[in-house]
């Protein structure tokens, strides 16, 4: 199914914004200098609803209470907390204070949930006549329903649900097209297949299905369903006085307006009150150099075919479908956990935090052998949230038009688009091993992923070079992007001309040396890395 409504600023893109407005300006009300108390911070949130919704006459649905009543729930989403229980009594502001002081509260699973009363019950893999059925002589319709469920009534056709069987043949054969197929919207978008119905027709996420790529939140209309946000542990974190450094994700082109202007980030970040802000592009050249070694150690000696891994909802899907093939999946590092990781080099105590357009990060960094690295994720939709509430015009910030992160390559840039991983690990075996083939298939949303694991397994890929991508046009349409997918992927593929290298190979991050090959230990490869990584420090830290 299109995502039809990224790019387009609707009444639901406003309440969105709206409320990690605000949630973040409470939280940054909060330094330990205002004097506030958790009474303050309790009372604050709870008077929210009425801030955000105003008055007694309701905007979007039957009943200002109901507005208010959802608004409430979105608030204690964005806060990492669970939905209120609506069989008793209950505050939004209830639990925020273990939130803010207990230990380190991210968010409580599942991330991704479905506001129940918000939900408008939308029909789900029905046939329905509508009213452009001109009741016509010929009734094809009817004649070629193999269930006979077709009747006709006051001359327009009428389906019988209980003796359909959704084959769509009555839909193909009228001529007037008065037959559509209508599916629920968030259900159509999920391509693991984890949205039914419970029984009141609501939707319902299976969790051992779910793999949080948050394709359904941005293509449900009515805002039932939502992801947890970590803006307030960010900004309690920034408050604290600890040093907090980001980690963009390099689909942040054009997200905020600008053509990539680096200096307006780096400005936009620091009036945020982060200590400073870094390239993941720089990981994904790590992550380029060690899925390329891998592919050259195991494919197709060891392994048939290898999947790219730093998407995490497609990684997730394959081993979760294909236990037999989960080693196919590569092993390496993603990009972000690498970033955070060289980040934590040189600053040990800092806090990481990803800023980049994907739901499912936030469900990685929760994973034990990442949290030690990667303390918080944000999208790009909670960091605008965030500007608005600090009222940071991005587009007036000052830029010399000079400054870069010069730090990656083109094609680590280019990660952020369907095929640019493949092709960045592809073009890193060539330049070691000029007339090495490297064939490769890459696929966009979770259902054209399983089709290609699907072939993959019975053969029809061997040796190959495999790339998933949940979302459909890759990371710039990630669930917590702001631009249409169009847009953003060319501003990227622009920005990604910019870098001053071209491949992994070229940057002074790599780790080339095939070390532990020639019989090296493990710390003389870090060494080594480390070594290879002072010529550039310098970069880094302006």
């Amino acid at each position: 199914m299109p995502d039809t409504m990224r790019g387009v600023y609707t009444n639901l893109t406003d309440i969105r914004r709206s409320v990690f407005r605000e949630v973040a300006k409470i939280c940054y009300s909060m330094d330990p200098a205002s004097g506030k108390t958790d009474d303050d911070l309790d009372r604050e949130f709870d008077e929210l609803p009425f801030k955000i919704l105003p008055g007694d006459v309701a905007t979007y649905r039957e009943s200002v209470f109901l507005e208010r009543a959802i608004i409430g729930e979105r608030i204690r989403l964005a806060m990492g907390l669970p939905l209120s229980s609506m069989d008793k009594p209950s505050r939004v502001s209830e639990g925020f204070s273990e939130a803010e002081t207990g230990d380190q509260v991210y968010y409580q699973p599942p991330l991704i949930n479905v506001i129940k009363f918000a939900c408008n019950a939308c029909k789900d893999n029905v046939y329905m006549v509508s009213d452009a059925c001109q009741g016509c002589l010929a009734h094809p319709c009817r004649e070629i329903c193999p269930k006979k469920a077709i009747s006709f009534k006051d001359k327009k056709a009428f389906i019988d649900q209980d003796a359909c069987i959704k084959c769509g043949m009555c839909a193909k054969t009228c001529p007037y097209h008065a037959i559509h197929h209508h599916e629920r919207p968030c259900a159509a978008a999920c391509g693991m297949h984890a949205i039914g119905s419970d029984e009141h027709g609501r939707a319902e996420i299976d969790y051992e299905k779910c793999v949080s790529c948050g394709q359904c939140l941005i293509n449900c209309p009515f805002g039932a369903i939502a992801d947890k946000s970590q803006i307030g542990q960010v900004i309690w974190a920034i408050n604290s006085g600890q040093e907090v450094i980001a980690a963009v994700a390099p689909a942040f082109v054009g997200q905020f307006g600008g053509k990539g202007n680096v200096g307006k980030l780096r400005e936009a970040f620091k009036r945020l009150g982060f200590s400073g802000v870094e390239e993941v592009a720089l990981g994904a050249d790590l992550c380029t150099i060690q899925e390329a070694n891998d592919f050259l150690d195991e494919v197709p000696e060891k392994l048939p075919f290898m999947g790219t891994s730093c998407c995490p909802a497609w990684s997730v899907m394959a081993k979760r479908e294909f236990p037999e093939h989960a080693e196919c999946i590569s092993m390496a590092l993603t990009p972000m956990t690498l970033t955070a990781r060289m980040i934590r080099t040189q600053h040990p105590n800092a806090k990481i935090v990803f800023v980049g357009p994907c739901a499912a990060k936030k469900l990685e960094a929760m994973r034990r052998s990442v949290r030690s690295e990667v303390d918080f994720v944000l999208t790009f939709e909670e960091m605008a949230g965030m500007m608005e509430a600090k009222e940071i015009d991005y587009l007036s910030l000052e830029d010399d038009n000079n400054s870069d992160f010069d730090v990656a390559s083109a094609d680590a840039r280019n990660f952020a688009v369907a095929g640019g991983v493949a092709n960045a690990v592809a073009n890193a075996i060539k330049r070691r091993y000029p007339d090495r083939e490297v064939n490769v298939v890459n696929a966009e949303g979770l259902d054209e992923c399983r089709k290609m694991m699907k072939d993959a397994v019975k053969g029809k890929y061997p040796g190959y070079l495999v790339e998933g991508m949940a979302c459909p046009g890759g990371c710039v349409a990630g669930a917590g992007t702001l631009v249409a997918i169009n847009k953003s992927t060319g501003a990227v593929k622009r920005y990604a001309k910019r870098s001053p290298r071209e491949n992994a190979t070229e940057n002074a991050y790599r780790m080339l040396v095939p070390m532990l090959e020639q019989g090296f230990t493990k710390d003389d490869v870090d060494r080594e890395v480390e070594e290879s990584m002072e010529a550039t420090r310098g970069k880094v830290e302006e």
